[in-house]
């Protein structure tokens, strides 16, 4: 089955087929908010989209960009096709990628699963200072950055420990400030717990965060050492927890981060794995290439529906634990990360992709008319990519103000109640650090 029914026809249909191989997902029956993906062959049937559509395919070509190399795909969440060309060819999508690596890791690990990185050592606390190894086990957590680092350095001190007497040992998969070379992180983390070597940029960043907890003292005698794994005995001092998976792809995504996104797609098996993973969940595959799960390089490409069956996918997945896109992705209003300049309306929800010729935009919009559309625009030619930019903005820009702009989200909820609440919930950080009682001793006497 290529791709989802629409939901009249699900319903239509689904005592007619429960002794057959196909079946309807539960999913689609569950919700009137669930959104469906149409089929390729679903002809379009709104003029509005259609002429507008034209419309850009006209002024780029007239600027030179062949209309072969575009890509769009225009639908409603209820099932009604709108707009469509290339829709089901794959064009290179650079950061739509990310809508890739965003549904695999939603579907392998859940919104709330947090990387725990695990502090220990191999000796015992004595007075202030610890004899032995400090080991840092890491757990592939992509977003551990100053601030949590500090924030270690001052659990360690809450331990009693000012000194290590021993080396810092740290393991594969623990990466930090988007770095992954051992001898840059190491660096990294010596210094962020000991606030007497910080540079003006740490202090200032420590500051900014007007931080609750004070700045952290521990000076490390030994050596930075990197080990790929670490078995020797040793004990549990801080388990560290990296922020839920929802916060971690809200800030890959809004700004767009190359290495977040690496170490994420690494940790899932690669680019390939991701392409199988996804392709099997929309049903695409054919239209899903992927080599990473950045979009860096021309290689990765994804068609406009396979984006907008992601999209689908990712809303599906949200849903059902309490979250939507506007959880995992930056919306217009923001005026945040990669979408800071574009020129987007109030409701929309997107996800932007860029290379040296291929400009992408994904997401939603939406309206009073017509509720949420779920939309993809691929472009690529060498020369200014300002002008797509220009370009899929317009689209979003004239639709919006066709079928009727929101004021504000709660508006799109009084227009269409039955809807996704595309509504970000609110979220606030905490301490995110468990210190854990050694059995070892503990500043004896």
């Amino acid at each position: 089955m290529e791709s989802m029914w629409s939901l009249a026809a699900a319903i239509a249909l689904s005592s007619q087929i429960q002794n057959e191989a196909i079946r309807i997902p539960i999913s689609v029956l569950s919700s009137l908010s669930t959104p469906t993906l149409l089929a390729a062959d679903t002809p379009t049937s709104d003029p509005d989209a259609e002429s507008t559509v034209k419309s850009l395919l006209s002024s780029l070509k007239r600027a030179g960009y062949s209309n072969a190399s575009q890509g769009i795909w225009i639908q409603t969440t209820n099932g009604t096709m709108l707009a469509s060309h290339n829709g089901t060819k794959p064009i290179s999508a650079a950061s739509l990628t990310k809508i890739a690596t965003t549904l695999a890791a939603l579907d392998t690990w859940g919104t709330n699963y947090q990387f725990i990185t695990k502090i220990s050592t191999t000796g015992k606390i004595v007075g202030n200072t610890l004899q032995g190894d400090l080991i840092i086990q890491g757990s592939n957590d992509p977003l551990l950055v100053w601030e949590d680092a500090i924030a270690i350095g001052n659990a360690i001190n809450r331990l009693g420990i000012n000194r290590v007497q021993g080396n810092l040992i740290v393991t594969r998969g623990f990466y930090m400030n988007f770095e992954t070379s051992p001898a840059t992180t190491t660096s990294f983390f010596r210094r962020a717990i000991n606030a007497q070597t910080w540079s003006p940029a740490i202090s200032k960043l420590y500051q900014a965060k007007r931080s609750q907890i004070s700045p952290p003292r521990v000076t490390i005698s030994g050596k930075s050492l990197y080990r790929s794994n670490f078995t020797a005995p040793n004990t549990l001092l801080v388990n560290h927890a990296s922020l839920p998976m929802w916060q971690i792809l809200k800030r890959m995504n809004t700004f767009s981060n190359n290495e977040m996104a690496e170490i994420l797609a690494n940790t899932l098996g690669g680019g390939r794995a991701i392409a199988q993973k996804v392709g099997t969940t929309t049903g695409l595959a054919g239209e899903i290439r992927l080599i990473n799960g950045s979009g860096l390089g021309q290689k990765n490409q994804i068609s406009p529906r396979a984006t907008v069956a992601m999209l689908i996918a990712i809303q599906n997945l949200a849903q059902a634990q309490g979250l939507s896109l506007a959880d995992l992705f930056p919306s217009g209003q923001c005026r945040c990360g990669t979408i800071r300049h574009r020129n987007l309306p109030v409701g929309a929800i997107v996800k932007t992709g860029t290379l040296s010729d291929v400009s992408a935009l994904g997401g939603i919009f939406q309206t009073r008319d017509r509720g949420t559309i779920w939309f993809a625009i691929l472009n690529r030619g060498a020369g200014d990519i300002d002008i797509f930019h220009r370009v899929q903005d317009q689209v979003v820009l004239a639709l919006t103000q066709k079928w009727g702009q929101l004021q504000n989200v709660e508006q799109g909820l009084a227009s269409f109640p039955s809807l996704p609440n595309f509504k970000p919930i609110p979220w606030q950080d905490s301490d995110r650090n468990e210190i854990v009682l050694p059995s070892i001793e503990l500043n004896p006497k």
